[in-house]
């Protein structure tokens, strides 16, 4: 385990964007769902992360998704600002914006799309992390930008004063392990389905989707591991295991999440922004199957999911267009 004090939490939810019908952000529903789900357990909220639809949100609702978490969290959880971008000046003004909004960490991922070498990662990360104050949380997910950060690339990393920790997405244990051994990054779990697995190796916590819908399991499996309980936490990871599938198998995870939290009643529409749309009728129908083998779950009760496929149905397209500077 390393030894760097963990300033993040260790159950932080990847949380969802509500939005409206007509897919405006529904500031009420989000203050309601932050809350709901520091009620449930988080010790973390990433705001406007993949999981927030980051990558059609403008930069003004980003930074106000920030003040908002801040303000319904009242030091009850940590606020961390999902900072990425392709531009490495964009995301260096983004941190410095929600470092002033008030943000208590910045989850970077690696630049997408422009497939840089490991050499240009390397500096991307460094600017960024030189451009506040605010610790940073590296996001390792190739399947997603293309390019993974290697060990060596994680290693040189590991020796700038902000960059704290990394978000796993890859699965990759054996090198897990080896950056554990080798860095004092913490480790965060980027894969709901391999939870367990990676506190099991010494990972720091979790940084998940499934947890928009259910974080208190995840809290009982964090607080177990850290108990040496592995009867517990591999009892809660079993009961997680058909919700996991139901909101990462089918469709993407923001799509099957909003689907789910919205047939729950605790978001107001389970509308996604273009070109995420909701479930058709078939993916709706995998997701409602896998749920049907959801048992024993504290907080979470199914007796009255009212799924809506008309309601979720396409995506839409807002007023102002796309992530603006």
């Amino acid at each position: 385990m390393s030894n760097v004090t963990n300033p993040f939490g260790q159950v932080l939810v990847a949380m969802v964007t509500p939005f409206t019908a007509d897919g405006e952000v529904d500031w009420p529903g989000v203050e309601k769902l932050i809350d709901d789900l520091i009620t449930g357990g988080a010790d973390g909220i990433v705001v406007t992360g993949t999981t927030g639809e980051t990558s059609t949100l403008t930069d003004p609702e980003k930074i106000r998704l920030v003040e908002v978490g801040k303000d319904v969290a009242a030091g009850r959880a940590k606020i961390i600002t999902g900072g990425g971008s392709n531009e490495t000046a964009h995301a260096m003004q983004l941190a410095r914006q929600s470092e002033k909004a008030g943000a208590d960490g910045n989850l970077v991922v690696t630049p997408y799309y422009n497939k840089p070498t490991q050499a240009g990662i390397l500096t991307h990360f460094r600017m960024i992390a030189d451009a506040t104050d605010l610790p940073v949380i590296l996001y390792d997910i190739p399947g997603r930008t293309g390019v993974p950060i290697r060990y060596e690339t994680m290693l040189r990393l590991a020796k700038h004063p902000n960059i704290l920790a990394v978000k796993d997405a890859k699965g990759d244990f054996s090198e897990v392990s080896r950056v554990l051994n080798q860095t004092d990054l913490l480790y965060f779990s980027g894969d709901d389905s391999n939870v367990l697995p990676h506190l099991a190796i010494g990972a720091s916590g979790l940084i998940g989707v499934t947890a928009n819908v259910a974080p208190a399991p995840y809290r009982v499996i964090v607080d177990a591991v850290n108990a040496g309980d592995l009867a517990t936490a591999t009892a809660a990871h079993k009961s997680l295991e058909p919700l996991v599938r139901a909101i990462m198998t089918h469709v993407p995870g923001t799509v099957a999440a909003k689907y789910i939290l919205h047939g729950l009643g605790r978001i107001g529409s389970p509308r996604v922004r273009l070109p995420l749309v909701g479930p058709e009728e078939w993916e709706a129908a995998e997701i409602e199957n896998e749920i049907d083998l959801v048992r024993d779950i504290p907080g979470l009760d199914f007796n009255n999911f009212r799924p809506d496929r008309n309601a979720a149905a396409g995506g839409a397209l807002p007023k102002v267009a796309g992530t603006t500077r």
